[in-house]
């Protein structure tokens, strides 16, 4: 062999050589390629989380909605059935003192049922103070007088002794006769909806039917207003 032939040969890399250098970049480009799709990943499957609590969440206060506007539903449909001539919704609750009250205790005899928001707040008072007032008068017109609200009966019997009230208070906690009669319904107040007593009172004739019902009561003259009509009956 030729001295030129041999430089030659020299000077030619073997191809083993070759890919010895270039695996060394490869594996790094492997490398950074791997670290840069872990972090998309990550980044999609924190965003699909996201998605899926958001989706609960909207969920979750949908089915509280639909909850509360079947309950709002329910209460106005009892307050558009009760009405003028139709027989009164049978009860049995308990009142002040530990008794039971039911509507055939007062079979034969007229009788009005005054539903009021929270005992001993200023208007229900003022309201059980004129009904108690009146008494007597409600009584020589053949007329019974129970109250009604969704108070617990220890603070229906301290709202009692307080005011000095000489009236049946009916503790109607489970709202069942609130809505049978239509004082459960939707109120609102410093622009906050909410399901509550609206103040209702009903008179019921002797004959069991309803006679006379007020909605949204003003208190002051009420009783006297209610005397009037039983009175008339």
């Amino acid at each position: 062999m030729s001295k030129k032939s041999r430089k030659k040969t020299s000077k030619t890399p073997s191809v083993s050589s070759t890919a010895k250098k270039k695996a060394p970049k490869a594996r790094a480009s492997t490398q950074t390629g791997s670290a840069k799709t872990q972090p998309a990943s990550a980044r999609k499957s924190s965003k699909t989380g996201a998605k899926a609590a958001s989706h609960k969440a909207a969920s979750k206060r949908l089915k509280s909605s639909e909850k509360a506007s079947s309950a709002t539903t329910s209460a106005s449909s009892a307050k558009s059935t009760l009405a003028e001539g139709q027989k009164a919704p049978a009860f049995r609750l308990p009142r002040d003192g530990g008794n039971v009250v039911t509507l055939s205790d007062f079979a034969g005899q007229k009788l009005v049922l005054f539903f009021y928001p929270r005992a001993d707040t200023p208007g229900c008072t003022r309201e059980a103070i004129d009904f108690t007032r009146l008494k007597g008068d409600f009584s020589a017109a053949g007329t019974a007088v129970v109250g009604i609200s969704a108070d617990p009966l220890k603070t229906q019997e301290k709202f009692r002794d307080k005011h000095g009230l000489g009236i049946p208070l009916i503790s109607d906690e489970q709202h069942q006769m609130l809505q049978a009669y239509g004082a459960w319904g939707e109120k609102s107040m410093y622009g906050r909806s909410f399901l509550g007593i609206l103040r209702t009172t009903v008179l019921i004739g002797a004959d069991g039917k309803i006679a006379r019902v007020w909605r949204n009561v003003r208190v002051e003259g009420h009783a006297d207003e209610v005397l009037e009509a039983a009175r008339s009956l």
